[in-house]
């Protein structure tokens, strides 16, 4: 009962963000143009974006997975565990992958509706972030979109199957940028859409 009473007391006032690194462990995600994994990448913009959090004292940061585990879509942990410390937001990283190498852009999903604002205003951002091109916001149902209960959006970020875009993204200064460009974005969401007395 003592640690429930700290906690409360610590995280009322703070804003709950998960960060979720798709894919990891036996699930590498999609693989680059030069061999390359999702997994590593999602889970390098993710430690990223977190740092970047950690850092505001209005934010209480979360991640998924913190290392290169597998987390199984089965038991749905990644919504679940959203669902059960009853974040504000929840934002899900990856990758994207085509038959066709050529392809190239920048996409934000999400599912519910009350999940749309923060796409539409985070999207933007990364697109300027990653100077990819721009495909957009679109509705999909994805089971960490559908599961949870907070808004929560799914970026993939680029398509680490074009050989130009995958030397792009894994380098450290381009993941920074984007780990910033979503978190002006979410700052942005925060202060438009968010109860003001939620932020302190």
């Amino acid at each position: 009962e003592k640690a429930d009473t700290s906690e409360n007391d610590s995280s009322d006032d703070k804003i709950k963000i998960v960060i979720d690194p798709g894919h990891g462990g036996e699930d590498p995600g999609a693989t680059g143009a030069s061999g390359s994994y999702e997994k590593d990448f999602n889970l390098d913009v993710a430690l990223k974006l977190f740092q970047l959090f950690d850092n505001e004292s209005e934010i209480e940061v979360y991640l998924t997975r913190e290392d290169d585990r597998f987390l199984s879509s089965e038991t749905r942990e990644r919504p679940d565990f959203a669902n059960s410390i009853d974040a504000d937001l929840y934002i899900s990283l990856h990758a994207n992958t085509f038959t066709d190498p050529s392809v190239s852009g920048t996409e934000t999903y999400y599912y519910n509706q009350f999940s749309k604002a923060l796409a539409d205003t985070v999207h933007p951002y990364v697109v300027e972030a990653t100077g990819f091109p721009d495909r957009g916001v679109k509705k999909e149902d994805y089971f960490v979109l559908k599961d949870t209960v907070m808004p929560a959006i799914l970026i993939e970020i680029g398509y680490i199957t074009n050989e130009q875009d995958e030397q792009l993204m894994t380098t450290e200064h381009f993941q920074q940028e984007v780990a910033e460009s979503i978190a002006e974005g979410v700052k942005e969401y925060v202060e438009k859409h968010m109860d003001s007395s939620q932020i302190k």
